[in-house]
């Protein structure tokens, strides 16, 4: 009698050990559709405001994103930055700029000057932590000059980090480089 409580005890512990309550699928974060990212730029002069947008509707398909930036920046000029990302394969189109700021912990925007482009790129928006978001932010515009921005949302990067978005890891969101002239 002993032995089948005994068994019935053994029985019930490895019943409990091997379920799967914490299957690390169940918490596979679905990467969501970024079709459109709309960045403006308020001149602190006054002038007009400059659109840096990417739209790609066909996602992975064989047509290349469509890229713009409506005007030139000034040169000796600080912009304040912010941007909108929206999923257009819904209709209507889905906003997700809410579902990233509040998932801003999860979360973070890149920017890279490329070489000959004189400008800085400052964060204005930290995460919960105090992190590094960049949601919005300041581009000071140096001298004539013109050469390409990347600017990288990347999902659960590695924080805090040295803003190298080729050393964070996670998953790129969406990523676009634009051609800019400062005047």
């Amino acid at each position: 009698m002993k032995k089948l409580q005994l068994l019935a005890i053994m029985a019930i512990f490895l019943f409990i050990s091997c379920s799967d309550d914490h299957d690390e699928a169940d918490h596979v974060h679905e990467q969501e559709v970024f079709t459109t990212m709309t960045i403006t730029l308020v001149p602190s002069d006054g002038s007009s405001n400059i659109i840096l947008q990417t739209e790609d509707l066909d996602g992975d398909g064989p047509n290349a994103p469509a890229i713009t930036v409506s005007g030139k920046l000034k040169a000796s000029n600080t912009y304040t930055g912010s941007i909108k990302w929206y999923n257009k394969t819904e209709t209507p189109a889905e906003d997700m700029t809410p579902e990233i700021v509040e998932e801003k912990d999860e979360h973070q925007v890149f920017y890279t000057v490329g070489s000959g482009l004189t400008m800085t790129v400052s964060d204005l928006s930290k995460d919960s932590k105090g992190n590094t978001f960049g949601h919005t932010f300041s581009l000071k515009s140096l001298s004539a000059s013109s050469g390409k921005l990347t600017v990288t949302l990347i999902h659960e990067p590695t924080k805090p980090n040295d803003g190298n978005v080729s050393t964070v890891g996670g998953a790129t969101d969406i990523a676009a480089t634009f051609d800019l002239v400062i005047e």
